[in-house]
């Protein structure tokens, strides 16, 4: 039985369609003493069979969507590889002794998936699934705490109840794409996000901050979103703590393999469509899996980074 709070919106339509048809009587209905006419008291069932398999098609099309959306561009890390995320200590250690994993996706509206076209296509969900392919038998949970048109004052007003009290093991931090469309001071919110980056280290989970992205709303304000970039950055390697160069990948996508922006951009000119969420989501999971593996094995990682010891 399909759940239509897990299908693209342009499902449902056909799918109450169909289910009408299912469950419609085999007479009509009559007011209280009204007379059929043989006209109606015979529907086409041809017809009714038509509407019903076109109904089912159409279900059948959307669903398979969610599974080949990269059939016709597929999704390709940046050339000469992406930037190393940083060690994911205390995910590593929670998968290597079989506990319970939660991740906690914190943003905005790319977060929170605006100009997807169903739940499953936002970039928290694809990430969930992408994991529990390659981690089959472990328990992993992805929360989506995103929220539309927030940036850095918003989302520390909210850090304590909706991410730090989740006690996730992993926090993905998107900030600072509406603070540079607000206008927001670059600097007192670089300020802002390195207080919050203390808060959710202090609670024990590892971090990766996520860069605005490379789309023409941002694209029109050059200056501050390089300031903005450049300070995420320089906390990052303060706080010692991973970012997931979003600015740069997307860039690659426009300038690199030559994709206009509509290929992976809504109309708006900011939010990513269906495409551009599942590839950033694909990339953004390919260095989790990999920073886990590094940790868990001892691969090309720093003694003091190499914690995969039974979390307290």
């Amino acid at each position: 039985m399909f759940e239509l709070g897990h299908l693209p919106r342009q499902a449902i339509a056909p799918l109450v369609v169909f289910s009408l048809l299912l469950s419609a009587p085999s007479s009509p209905v009559l007011a209280e003493g009204a007379s059929a006419s043989p006209l109606a008291t015979h529907e086409p069932d041809a017809l009714k069979k038509g509407i019903a398999a076109k109904a089912v098609d159409k279900v059948k099309e959307v669903a398979k969507s969610a599974t080949d959306i990269f059939s016709r561009v597929p999704c390709r890390a940046p050339k000469g590889g992406a930037k190393a995320m940083g060690a994911l200590p205390h995910v590593a250690g929670k998968l290597a002794f079989g506990e319970p994993v939660v991740i906690v996706a914190f943003g905005s509206s790319s977060t929170e998936g605006y100009g997807s076209t169903g739940p499953e296509f936002t970039y928290p969900n694809r990430l969930a699934a992408q994991l529990k392919r390659t981690y089959p038998d472990a328990d992993i949970t992805v929360l989506n705490r995103g929220k539309g048109g927030e940036d850095a004052p918003e989302m520390m007003a909210r850090l304590q109840n909706e991410v730090i009290n989740a006690k996730p093991d992993l926090v993905i931090w998107q900030v600072g794409t509406n603070a540079v469309l607000r206008n927001l001071d670059p600097a007192e919110t670089a300020t802002m996000i390195e207080d919050g980056i203390g808060r959710i280290q202090a609670s024990g989970a590892d971090l990766v901050l996520v860069d605005p992205q490379y789309s023409p709303a941002v694209n029109a304000k050059p200056e501050s979103t390089s300031k903005m970039i450049a300070l995420l950055n320089k906390v990052a390697a303060l706080r010692h703590v991973g970012i997931f160069p979003r600015f740069e990948v997307m860039r690659e996508w426009h300038e690199g393999q030559q994709m206009a922006f509509d290929s992976f951009v809504i109309a708006d000119g900011l939010h990513m469509n269906d495409w551009g969420y599942a590839c950033f989501a694909q990339l953004l999971g390919d260095n989790i899996i990999k920073s886990v593996g590094q940790i868990k094995y001892g691969v090309n990682v720093p003694a003091n980074t190499q914690q995969a010891q039974k979390p307290l």
